[in-house]
């Protein structure tokens, strides 16, 4: 494409780890000049076209911080009402997830709360989330409904990730999460429900036109290999891509079966076979590494990360923030968590919080790294060595926050 040779905004004296190509692909004294929203320049600023330069007004001292893509986080469940507080302390005393579950809490609690809750409601409490995502560097969310599970309720959530969308700098992508867990108008009838899923719910979520891709969960207390696969036919015929939870607490062969309709993300993945592995790898379906709630749900069984490496497939990683089994907002911390959980090397991480995560989304020809002609997501951080973002919890050094062209921050001008 034509690069313009005039800049809105350019950074100087930094460093940057660009994601682009293979690994960090570091520059250590660059620049980036951005031009209508868009990278129109990046490289050695020894190099930098001197009539870029000079006709940039706005021209930042980055003041040797290092320069990293905004994080893209690729699995989010952020509109929600209601706590889940109780259940913390319940899986304190013993009681698991699966139980808890049974019991009418987990998904269902929260569907109970969110059906409640105005479009208002759900909108100012979902842009507290933002704001604080948005303050830690992350500046594309991909957003699931799935607190619903009726169709008011999974449209309201969808409309409200829309209004998100357009008043806030973050890129989000919505997905209709409708096969999450099996409401109680259905009970004993997930046959029935998803039936329901695709000849009621899929067409006025198509005609919405908010969400871009379906998801489900695929396991024992949800639904089977032969329910999901019977709503992807349906989902992939009404032009949305597919993407699954799957293989969380047990091996279904939801991954497998997700792969082959080409998903571009398959999630969790803690009991994944090496057959399953091997299915994303041949479908380019991205596996998607979730350790917040590895975390908080004390499990053991981590994902088969060497596998994943062996067979060739992209390992993205994300918060899976939620109310109940991983309320976590913080990339930098999830990136630790991926690092000391599931032994992926700080490269493995970062590229897995934006290039990679940006496959899982079908974003990466806009987003994930620092490429000419890409969304102008950018942060700046006040570190020593890149890896710190994987090894420091609790800072939060972000100096600079540029989301698609708009400056949210910038603590490096008086």
């Amino acid at each position: 494409m034509q690069l313009p040779d005039k800049a809105d905004i350019l950074l100087f004296n930094c460093r940057i780890a660009t994601m682009a190509g293979s690994g960090l692909s570091s520059i250590d004294n660059g620049a980036v000049a951005i031009r209508k929203n868009l990278i129109s320049w990046v490289g050695p600023q020894n190099e930098l076209p001197k009539k870029m330069k000079d006709c940039c007004l706005h021209q930042i001292d980055c003041k040797k911080r290092w320069i990293l893509p905004g994080f893209v986080d690729c699995h989010t469940h952020l509109v929600w009402a209601g706590s889940r507080t109780d259940e913390f302390e319940q899986r304190l005393n013993g009681i698991s997830y699966e139980t808890i579950s049974k019991q009418g809490g987990g998904i269902s609690s929260t569907v109970k709360a969110t059906r409640k809750a105005t479009e208002d409601e759900l909108f100012n409490l979902a842009s507290k989330r933002i704001r604080t995502m948005l303050d830690q560097g992350t500046t594309t969310i991909e957003i699931k409904s799935g607190y619903g599970l009726d169709l008011e309720t999974e449209l309201k959530m969808l409309e409200v990730a829309d209004r998100l969308n357009k008043n806030f700098p973050v890129h989000i992508k919505a997905s209709f999460l409708g096969a999450h867990a099996l409401p109680p108008e259905f009970e004993n009838q997930s046959d029935s429900y998803i039936d329901f899923l695709i000849n009621t719910m899929l067409p006025a979520v198509r005609e919405q036109s908010i969400a871009s891709a379906v998801d489900g969960f695929c396991e024992k207390i949800a639904f089977s290999p032969a329910q999901i696969e019977k709503l992807f036919t349906a989902s992939i015929k009404s032009g949305f891509r597919v993407k699954l939870h799957a293989e969380q607490l047990s091996d279904s062969g939801g991954a497998a079966m997700a792969a082959q309709f080409n998903a571009l993300s398959c999630d969790h993945l803690e009991y994944l076979s090496v057959y399953g592995a091997e299915k994303m790898a041949e479908h380019n379906t991205v596996a998607v590494l979730l350790p917040g709630a590895f975390y908080y749900l004390r499990e053991t069984k981590k994902p088969p990360v060497d596998v994943l490496r062996k067979s060739g497939v992209k390992m993205a990683v994300a918060t899976d923030l939620n109310p109940g089994s991983s309320p976590v907002f913080s990339m930098p911390l999830i990136l630790n968590m991926a690092c000391i959980l599931f032994g992926l090397t700080c490269e493995e991480a970062l590229t897995g919080a934006t290039i990679n995560a940006a496959h899982a989304l079908g974003l990466e020809k806009f987003k994930g790294s620092i490429e000419p002609g890409k969304h102008a997501d950018l942060v700046a951080w006040d570190i020593d060595s890149v890896y710190d973002l994987c090894c420091f919890t609790g800072a939060a050094p972000a100096d600079l926050i540029i989301a698609e062209g708009s400056i949210h921050k910038n603590a490096l001008e008086p």
